[in-house]
């Protein structure tokens, strides 16, 4: 018999046999699944909305949140934060503007990029 039915995830047809997420390898069961992941690193909860992905949000918390060693130690390299407005790049190095004095990241360290208010005036966006 194929009685048809409509995955609730990925809303395609399946027979009984398949209508489960795990046999029909269905790609968007994380929406339905209400399991809550856990940080390999410092096994803290993570909380998932529902129409986000796990993998995603764990790999998030990692970068930003987590408390490990490790991840810790990954972050603390990058410190110098550029102060153009608007951007949250972080270098290793500090890259300061020779006529503002100011640190910026690879994208806005010329002073047309940052709009600079130093003391001098570049000729060209190369100089």
């Amino acid at each position: 018999d194929f009685l048809p039915l409509k995955c609730d995830a990925c809303e395609q047809i399946f027979c009984t046999d398949h209508i489960a997420y795990a046999q029909h390898s269905c790609t968007s069961a994380y929406k339905k699944d209400v399991q809550v992941p856990v940080c390999p690193l410092c096994n803290i909860p993570v909380p998932v909305r529902r129409d986000e992905m796990p993998d995603v949000v764990v790999g998030e918390h990692i970068d930003r949140d987590c408390k490990s060693d490790p991840a810790q130690r990954k972050r603390k390299i990058f410190t110098n934060k550029c102060l153009k407005p608007g951007c949250k790049q972080k270098e290793m190095m500090k890259l300061i503007c020779d006529q503002c004095h100011n640190n910026y990241c690879l994208k806005h360290r010329h002073p047309l990029d940052h709009d600079c208010s130093g003391a001098g005036h570049p000729l060209s966006k190369a100089g």
